[in-house]
């Protein structure tokens, strides 16, 4: 690793190291629902109201409510009837969600890029999830939609570095540096961020492809969604023996992908609903 890449991870990895990391903070629409899904005095009024408030993702939540998966008899044609068809629930994680994708923006063409490059393979694993989760665990699909929405947060502060040092790197270096720092930082980020025990570790434990938990959890399943992702392709992990990482056992998946034929047409209509 060159010089500047070396002086990139040593100053991110001391500042982690004495809690002087500039983290994100979670955009204001997400506080707001998450404090509302909380209460346990909360309707689904209050949630409509919060979301009405941003028209992007009210927006997008109807968008979602229309999409294959939750498609119904009847279209839906506002945030009142979306809410009411997802539930608060899964509502609450999908919006927490979704209202981070403001904070995936950057002034710099290289970066801005990343930003966004980032964002799209985190909605596309968060649609796979919900897939995964909802035929084959009995793990929450709103939580583990949410999970893959998170997963690539630790991303988030390594290319703001980049971008307000105004760093000139080659993206194979970043690549390096990025895959060596954002799982702990992601933790880091949603820990601070107080989100759920079960998601907070995501980061750090997705791509550790020898673990072997005693039942599926959501690191499993945003596993599982990477590799479904990068499945045909030239990446690393699809050139792996997915016959020895044990999460396909867990999710009663089969490695060789020989499994329900619906599964894939589930998957990529998943990947889209978010778009």
């Amino acid at each position: 690793m060159s010089n500047i890449a070396d002086t990139i991870k040593n100053d991110l990895i001391t500042a982690i190291n004495s809690d002087k990391l500039v983290l994100p903070t979670l955009p204001e629409a997400a506080l707001k629902v998450r404090d509302i899904a909380q209460s346990e005095d909360s309707a689904i009024i209050d949630l409509v109201k919060v979301i009405s408030n941003d028209t992007a993702l009210s927006a997008r939540l109807i968008r979602v409510c229309n999409s294959p998966l939750f498609r119904g008899n009847r279209p839906i044609e506002n945030l009142n009837m979306a809410v009411s068809r997802l539930g608060m629930t899964y509502t609450s994680s999908l919006a927490m969600g979704l209202a981070m994708e403001q904070m995936f923006q950057a002034t710099s063409d290289m970066i801005d890029k990343r930003m966004r490059a980032t964002w799209q393979a985190s909605i596309e694993i968060a649609g796979i999830c919900h897939v995964l989760a909802q035929n084959y665990t009995r793990l929450r699909p709103e939580q583990a939609t949410l999970a893959g929405m998170v997963h690539l947060i630790g991303m988030f502060p390594v290319l703001r570095y980049i971008e307000d040092n105004d760093i000139k790197i080659s993206g194979i270096v970043l690549d390096e540096i990025i895959a060596e720092l954002h799982p702990q930082i992601g933790a880091i980020i949603l820990k601070r961020w107080d989100f759920p025990a079960d998601l907070q570790d995501v980061p750090l434990l997705y791509n550790q492809f020898d673990r072997s938990p005693a039942k599926a959890d959501y690191s499993d399943l945003v596993m599982i969604a990477n590799l479904q992702r990068v499945a045909g392709t030239d990446h690393p992990w699809a050139q792996m023996d997915w016959s020895s990482i044990s999460a396909f056992e867990r999710l009663g998946l089969d490695p060789d992908g020989s499994d329900d034929e619906n599964l894939d047409a589930q998957m990529a209509a998943a990947m889209a609903m978010l778009q």
